[in-house]
């Protein structure tokens, strides 16, 4: 198919691309980005009115639920709610059911996508069997297979000699290691940061040295094994100052933050709100304002949308007992573009912190405009404003801490592999 993008705003961080230009795909690769080819005759043609055109967004971390959890959500329901919020590529955690421990699960969810032909799917291994934290998986057997990288995601473990050699067993096959970084015995029977608020709740904190001590800890063990480590889900200001040291000492580490730590509080906590139990929890306005700061300097190096859908009986229980987690799929591109007008960011560091940096940390070919790259892109119209309902969510999960929140702007087109994926009508 070809398709020809006429009169938008390319946006490419990779290609310096920052203005009006046009766009041409054919046979699922981006064939130019400027002059119509020689004899080009497009299938479709999609007029623009200076919208951005952008790399597909490649999001660090969409739980689609599937395999196990099917009550919740599916790899079909979510990669339709990718799609429409123009992303093209997602790592999805091993904490399925069965675990994404062997070979086998990971084919069977390649399966799965290549049936719907959406969304890309890059599932994480499990750091360890059944991310129990003591035995080793066969990280090479995972990687043929095509895993992005190793994760034990939120199951710590707890022996730091198995951690010591699961980083250099990692190492050894030039495999990234996930690291959600908690400790487990500071973290306890918490459900939301330790602070004020949590003691006028009455709710048990989680403090943000549970974080900060298990980075501390993690980081000298990369310093000795090699390995390279991507932090996930950064939620202190300290923990951005340790990332800062570690980059600083030249160590090979990388870090994201997940789209509600950007704007949401331990405030939003108040009143019980089990829509804003997330892991980690969300914390003081200061940590939010220094994990700004940190993506802006490039300290933090992608944002994520941390996707968790939840059935609504997740949710409908006392907030020390709901699941944590968030739909946040369909509000991460516009929450995102929004700290252009509302934050001082360029525009080029939204589009590399979604799309540039998120690639390169799993060593994909995409994130880019570039003539002979896979056509994976999203139109997105700084203009349209629209409400977020939840129940109007094309993700199965309609847990957001977003409902009734107006947006300034819309995915209106993705395309995968060159193919139209969405059109927002």
């Amino acid at each position: 198919m070809r398709i020809a993008v006429s009169n938008g705003h390319l946006v490419c961080p990779g290609q310096r691309l920052d203005g009006p230009g046009n766009l041409y795909i054919a046979d699922g690769r981006i064939v130019s980005a400027g002059a119509r080819p020689d004899g080009f005759t497009a299938d479709l043609e999609i007029a623009l009115d200076g919208q951005y055109v952008c790399p597909g967004i490649v999001d660090l971390s969409v739980h689609t639920r599937e395999p196990g959890f099917e009550h919740k959500a599916t790899i079909a329901s979510e990669t339709a709610a990718a799609v429409r919020s123009g992303v093209t590529s997602m790592v999805c955690p091993p904490d399925t059911r069965p675990v994404t421990d062997t070979p086998a699960v990971v084919e069977l969810i390649h399966q799965r996508r290549q049936r719907l032909d959406k969304t890309r799917i890059y599932p994480l291994g499990a750091l360890t069997k059944g991310l129990d934290g003591q035995q080793l998986t066969e990280a090479a057997a995972l990687k043929r297979a095509g895993c992005v990288g190793l994760s034990n995601v939120d199951k710590p473990i707890v022996d730091t000699e198995v951690l010591r050699r699961a980083f250099e067993y990692a190492a050894g096959f030039d495999l990234p290691v996930f690291i959600h970084p908690e400790d487990h015995y500071l973290k306890n029977q918490g459900v939301m940061h330790e602070g004020k608020i949590s003691t006028r709740l009455g709710l048990p904190g989680i403090p943000e040295t549970a974080e900060t001590i298990a980075i501390s800890r993690s980081l000298l063990l990369i310093e000795q094994t090699g390995v390279t480590a991507h932090f996930c889900r950064l939620s202190c200001a300290r923990s951005v100052e340790l990332i800062a040291m570690a980059k600083q000492q030249g160590l090979p580490v990388t870090a994201d933050v997940g789209i509600c730590y950007l704007y949401l509080t331990e405030l939003n906590v108040d009143g019980f709100n089990s829509q804003c139990r997330l892991w980690p929890p969300l914390r003081a306005d200061r940590d939010r304002l220094a994990l700004l700061e940190g993506l802006m300097s490039g300290v933090i190096d992608a944002v994520c949308s941390d996707h968790q859908p939840h059935d609504e009986d997740a949710k409908a229980v006392p907030f020390s007992r709901a699941e944590p987690g968030a739909s946040t799929l369909e509000v991460l591109a516009p929450l995102a573009f929004n700290l252009v007008a509302t934050r001082g960011f360029k525009l080029e560091q939204v589009v590399r912190s979604l799309c540039t940096r998120p690639a390169s940390i799993i060593g994909i070919a995409a994130g880019t405009l570039a003539e002979g790259a896979p056509a994976d892109l999203f139109i997105f119209d700084d203009n349209r404003q629209w409400t977020v309902a939840a129940e109007q969510l094309a993700s199965a999960g309609k847990n957001t801490p977003f409902d009734d929140w107006e947006m300034n702007g819309k995915v209106t087109h993705t395309i995968v592999g060159g193919k139209p994926a969405y059109q927002d009508n």
